[in-house]
């Protein structure tokens, strides 16, 4: 439920603190992970029930798993930082778009890091959701918003077609990560990995952060905040849920007023396509497996 909820409010959120006179792109990205102690929790359980089964709960991250969490975490906090950076120019529903093609970066990194290989519906799914980014960034003069300079447009158009294929590429080196653990794959396991992740992320997001006196300016900015103070503290809070989906750009149209266009609307349509044929293609690999020699 907290993650529906996230996947739909939370670039909206975002979006709305740049609105109305957020300024901070490494806060936007250090909220996008500094939620993590809440795993803390299902940890905590995990190793309450080892112990009640008479079993010693343990860490179970080795030092491979414990240095590829750390490289993994800083390029995570990068990725924050560059979906942060162009939420901050974009309009949410071509941010959302272009966001989506992180699937497209995820087959292709997939053949390269961990061999996976490709068919026609991953082929597919590249293709439409590659041309769909295609539409909207040859069609970005009618959809810029007041006020913004087209140099400024631009580059959070790439900057987040950069984080889609850093999160692309984040997928597979996790799975590659886990091939060369050695280790069997628990739930207790990617909990504690998803941790330290996400730890070193917000630990990367933190020295810029702190380079830049960002964590004194946050009462100013609160205090300057156009829609006040209380609403400032409430939408940042609310960051660090915050996931993309192709649904936001219906909630884009909706409470932000964006103008949903033609292009769009193809780009939307590819991009469903695209996302609709990939996870086809990943359904049928099981059946296939299955399927009985004749």
């Amino acid at each position: 439920m907290l993650m529906a909820i996230g996947k739909f409010a939370g670039p909206l959120l975002m979006r709305i603190y740049y609105l109305h006179g957020g300024k901070s792109n490494w806060l936007g990205a250090w909220l996008l992970t500094a939620g993590f102690p809440i795993l803390i929790i299902p940890i905590a359980i995990s190793y309450m029930r080892a112990r009640a089964r008479e079993q010693a709960g343990r860490l179970l991250v080795t030092k491979w798993l414990f240095g590829a969490s750390a490289i993994l975490g800083l390029l995570l906090g990068l990725d924050s930082y560059l979906y942060s950076f162009g939420l901050s120019y974009l309009p949410v529903s071509v941010s959302s778009l272009l966001g989506s093609s992180q699937l497209a970066f995820t087959a292709i990194f997939a053949y390269i890091v961990v061999k996976h290989k490709f068919t026609h519906y991953s082929i597919n799914a590249v293709v439409l959701m590659t041309f769909g980014s295609l539409i909207l960034g040859f069609h970005m003069n009618g959809d810029k918003p007041s006020g913004e300079s087209k140099g400024k447009y631009i580059l959070g158009f790439f900057m987040t077609i950069g984080g889609a294929a850093l999160h692309g590429f984040l997928m597979p080196a996790l799975e590659f990560t886990y091939l060369k653990a050695g280790k069997a794959i628990t739930f207790d396991l990617v909990l504690q990995v998803q941790f330290l992740i996400s730890m070193f992320a917000t630990l990367i997001c933190s020295i810029p952060m702190i380079i830049n006196k960002n964590f004194q300016d946050i009462s100013k900015e609160a205090a300057e905040f156009g829609l006040g103070e209380t609403k400032y503290y409430t939408i940042n809070s609310s960051h660090c849920i915050a996931v993309p989906s192709n649904i936001q750009q219906a909630f884009a149209v909706i409470f932000l007023k964006e103008v949903f266009n033609s292009e769009k609307g193809m780009a939307l349509v590819m991009c469903l396509w695209g996302f609709a044929s990939y996870l086809y293609g990943e359904y049928q690999k099981p059946t296939k497996k299955n399927r009985p020699i004749s």
